[in-house]
């Protein structure tokens, strides 16, 4: 199903909520990515190994989940950044998969979204039962 482009003052709205989020995003990853190094450096100086293995564990996982999150971060902005490309395109709005609408409600939530909720459910249905 083919729609219209949703209006210019539509898309100036929703290309500042994703400026002002791809900014907030960008400094929560410089400001993850410097405390992970800051962490890296401190734990490579060898007096500052745990001793015990219950610590070094809880190291350890506490680095993995530092990863994580930054990898979360790093996919948000590269999502943020798509979704500006698509304004730009005059192609924000619109599901990358049926051609419909985004509902309003989803795009509020969700700015960066490229997927209506019913194709991004069945996408997650699939994707479940691999």
């Amino acid at each position: 199903m083919s729609v219209k482009n949703l209006s210019d003052e539509v898309l100036r709205k929703y290309e500042e909520i994703l400026k002002k989020e791809q900014k907030r995003t960008q400094e929560l990853i410089n400001g993850m990515s410097r405390d992970h190094l800051e962490a890296c450096e401190k734990n490579g100086d060898s007096n500052h190994y745990s001793i015990h293995q219950a610590d070094q564990g809880s190291d350890t996982y506490s680095r993995e989940k530092d990863v994580y999150l930054l990898e979360c971060e790093n996919k948000k902005l590269k999502s943020i950044n798509k979704a500006l490309g698509r304004i730009y395109e005059k192609t924000y709005g619109i599901c990358g998969i049926c051609g419909d609408y985004i509902e309003e409600p989803r795009l509020k939530v969700l700015p960066y979204a490229c997927y209506c909720i019913k194709c991004k459910s069945k996408e997650e249905r699939k994707s479940n039962k691999k």
